[in-house]
């Protein structure tokens, strides 16, 4: 049988709101659109963070589901969901891995490749 595969796509947005400059917190969501393009059915089970702001501190954070849930995805489905994040510095990065089995009971990993996390004005 062939290998699944998911494609993960993400996009960031810093939250004022959940931000203090003056406390050190600043706030990040990440939108996460995860894909089925190969051609087996597949689930996702569990997920690993790696969040490290700018000053090198690294935060690990596992565990099973997404937002509540484990999405069963057919060839061609996607799952989108939003969730947050909060680092000491307005700059970081995250990347992580899904965690996921075909529906021949065969663990496959999808890997999140690392992406930014910074305010708008940060960026100039």
């Amino acid at each position: 049988m062939s290998a699944p595969q998911f494609t993960v796509s993400v996009v960031t947005q810093y939250l004022p709101e959940q931000s203090s400059a003056a406390d050190n917190v600043y706030g990040f969501a990440y939108t996460i659109t995860i894909r089925n393009t190969g051609p087996v059915t597949g689930q996702l089970v569990a997920r690993h963070w790696v969040i490290t702001d700018s000053a090198g501190h690294t935060e690990e954070v596992r565990g099973l589901a997404v937002v509540g849930h484990q999405p069963v995805l057919k060839p061609g489905e996607q799952f989108e969901y939003t969730s947050w994040t909060r680092i000491a510095t307005p700059r970081g990065q995250m990347h992580g891995t899904f965690f996921c089995i075909s529906e021949d009971a065969r663990w496959f990993d999808t890997p999140v490749p690392a992406f930014e996390l910074s305010q708008s004005h940060a960026l100039h």
